[in-house]
C-alpha cells in the first residue's frame, strides 16, 4: 500500500453511480484546487440489478475492468489523497460483498458505501460550495442520479433537509421503458410515479420559502444544455420551458430518434426517464426557478478531504451530540465509560502490533458515548435496541460501514456472545474489530456500578504474548477489595472470552 507523503499535492475522489463511474482528480496549488484530470465511464451498474436485488456477473466484470483502469491513474497516491464512494446501486445490492471482494484484487483503495441521506448531504456541502450557489439564502438542490435522486435544502452552508428516493434515470428507462420506446402513456406513469415518491415532503419543502433552486446531475445537465440548443440564451429551467421541452421531447418515438446536438448517444439511453423525474418532482415542489450548477457530490468530498480533516470529524461529533440529545441518554455515565475506553486503548496501543487509525479509535468512543441509547426503549435486551436505532438513524458524516460497525460494537457490548456471528466488513479487518470490542466491553463492565468517581487507573491493560486478542487486566488490589461485584462481573466475562477463541482474558490482582 502507498505510503504517506506529505508533499503530495494530488487528490483524487470516484463516484461509483448507478450509471456512470467518474474519477476527478485535482491538484492543491497553494489553496486552490486545479482540476488536472477527469475519466468518465458509463458502467451502468443500475441495469444489472435483478428483481432480488442481486448484482448480475457480467455488471459486476464491468464495474472491475473500470477500477482496474482507474488504479493505474492512481499508482503514487496515499490512501489519505483518494476518496471512492459508492452510490444507490451498491447501496441496495444484496451481493455487493462479492463486488468490493472482487474491486480489492485490482484497486487498493477503501470503497465506502454512502447512505442516500449522506448521499444528499455530500451533494449539498459540494453544491453550495460553488460561489453562484452560495449567494443565495434558503437553498434547494436536486441531484437525479442512475438509481436515486436526492434532494436537500439547507440555509447557508447548513443542510436542515436531506432526503434520497429509489427513483433514477437507470432504473426507471428499465421500469417505464423497457423497449426505449417514447409515448405520453409511459412519461406520465414515470412522473406520476417520482411524484409519488416525494409525496409526504411536498408540505414541508414548501414551507421552506425557498429563494433558490439548484438542479445538478447529467439528467439536469442535458435538460440545461437542450434549453441552450433550442435559443434560451440563459439555461433557466422554468415550468413553461421544463412543459415545452416536454413536448418536444414526447415528439419522439424512440429513445435513439431524439435529436439535439447537446445529448449524447450513451445519455439518450436515460434522458427520457430522467427528464419525467425531474419533470414530476419539479412539478410537485411548485419550483419556478431552477438553475444548473456542476458542483455536487465529487466537489462535496473534495471539500471534505482536503479543505480541512476537522470538519468531517465535527460532523460526526455534532451527529452523536444530536443522537445522544434526542434518546436523553445519562451522559455523565457515558462519558466515563467513554474515559474508561481510552484509558485502555492507550494501554493496548502501547503493546499491540496491530494498527487502528483515528477514524477507529474515534468509532470506539462513540459506542461508548452511545451503548445506552436503547434504554429509552427497555433495558432488557439494551445492547439489541442500542444497535437497531443506530443502525436505522440517519447519521450524517458517517458512511455505512462505519456506522454499521458503530451499531456492531454496541449490539456486542454486553452478555454472552459468538465471535462467528460478527458481520463481514470491506473496510475494517477483524484484528482491528475485535481489540474495539474488547475494550469497549471491558470499558462498560467496569463502570457497571455507574459511579462517576470511578479513577480508571485503578486498571493497568497488557497485550500478552504480542496477540492482540490476549488481554491480562491488572485490577488495583484496594479497589479489588472494595468493589467484589465488579471483580465477579469480570470473572463471569473472562468466561465469554474462553468461549470465543482465540480471545483471552486474564485476571490479575496487583
Amino acid at each position: 500500500m502507498h505510503s504517506k507523503n506529505n508533499n503530495f499535492n494530488e487528490y483524487a475522489v470516484i463516484d461509483l453511480g448507478s450509471n456512470s463511474f467518474y474519477m476527478l482528480v485535482v491538484k492543491k496549488i497553494n489553496d486552490s484546487l486545479k482540476v488536472i484530470y477527469k475519466n468518465k465511464k458509463n458502467i451502468h451498474l443500475a441495469t444489472g440489478l435483478d428483481n432480488e436485488y442481486q448484482l448480475s456477473k457480467s455488471s459486476i466484470k464491468r464495474g472491475i475492468s473500470c477500477l482496474e483502469l482507474f488504479a493505474e491513474r492512481l499508482k503514487d497516491f496515499p490512501v489519505s489523497h483518494v476518496k471512492v464512494v459508492g452510490t444507490y446501486t451498491l447501496r441496495v445490492a444484496k451481493n455487493r460483498h462479492e463486488f468490493l471482494r472482487a474491486a480489492a484484487k485490482v484497486f487498493p483503495y477503501p470503497i465506502e458505501v454512502v447512505s442516500g441521506q449522506e448521499e444528499a448531504r455530500l451533494i449539498y456541502i459540494g453544491a453550495i460550495n460553488n460561489e453562484f450557489v452560495a449567494k443565495s439564502d434558503v437553498k434547494f438542490i436536486i441531484d437525479v442520479g442512475g438509481g436515486s435522486t436526492e434532494i436537500a435544502i439547507g440555509i447557508n452552508s447548513t443542510p436542515i433537509l436531506v432526503e434520497s428516493r429509489p427513483m433514477g434515470c437507470v432504473t426507471y428507462a428499465k421500469q417505464f421503458f423497457p423497449l426505449q420506446a417514447i409515448d405520453r402513456q409511459s412519461f406520465e406513469r414515470a412522473r406520476f410515479a417520482a411524484e409519488q415518491q416525494v409525496e409526504k415532503i411536498i408540505k414541508l419543502v414548501k414551507s421552506k420559502n425557498i429563494s433558490v433552486a439548484f438542479g445538478s446531475s447529467g439528467t439536469i445537465k442535458s435538460i440545461y444544455n437542450i434549453l441552450l440548443d433550442i435559443g434560451v440564451t440563459d439555461g433557466i429551467i422554468t415550468p413553461k420551458r421544463l412543459d415545452d421541452l416536454v413536448s418536444y421531447v414526447l415528439e419522439f418515438k424512440h429513445f435513439k430518434d431524439i435529436d439535439y446536438p447537446s445529448l449524447t448517444k450513451e445519455r439518450k439511453h436515460v434522458f427520457v426517464s430522467g427528464l419525467a423525474i425531474f419533470y414530476g418532482v419539479f412539478k410537485a415542489f411548485g419550483i419556478q426557478e431552477l438553475h444548473y450548477t456542476q458542483s455536487a457530490l465529487r466537489e462535496g468530498l473534495l471539500y471534505e478531504m482536503v479543505g480541512d480533516h476537522k470538519i468531517h470529524q465535527d460532523i460526526c461529533q455534532q451527529t452523536i451530540k444530536n443522537l445522544i440529545k434526542q434518546y436523553n441518554v445519562d451522559e455523565a455515565h457515558a462519558n466515563q465509560v467513554a474515559i474508561t475506553a481510552q484509558h485502555f486503548f492507550k494501554q493496548w496501543q502501547q503493546f499491540s502490533p496491530v494498527i487502528i487509525d483515528k477514524i477507529l479509535e474515534s468509532i470506539l468512543y462513540w459506542s461508548a458515548l452511545l451503548h445506552e441509547i436503547g434504554l429509552s426503549i427497555n433495558f432488557s435486551g439494551i445492547q439489541k435496541h442500542s444497535a437497531y436505532i443506530i443502525r436505522n438513524s440517519n447519521m450524517p458524516g458517517f458512511n455505512e460501514e462505519q456506522q454499521f460497525l458503530l451499531s456492531t460494537l454496541v449490539k456486542y457490548h454486553r452478555k454472552g456472545f459468538k465471535l462467528d456471528t460478527l458481520p463481514y466488513f470491506s473496510l475494517f479487518e477483524n484484528k482491528q474489530i475485535y481489540p474495539l470490542l474488547q475494550i469497549l466491553r471491558l470499558a462498560v463492565l467496569v463502570n457497571n456500578q455507574r459511579s462517576n468517581t470511578l479513577d480508571p487507573n485503578a486498571f493497568k491493560l497488557m497485550v500478552l504474548d504480542d496477540d492482540p486478542y490476549k488481554i491480562a487486566l491488572t485490577i488495583d488490589k484496594a479497589f479489588a477489595k472494595s468493589n467484589r461485584l465488579i471483580r465477579l462481573d469480570l470473572e463471569q466475562e473472562q468466561q465469554y472470552w474462553q468461549q470465543n477463541k482465540p480471545w483471552q482474558l486474564e485476571l490479575k490482582i496487583g
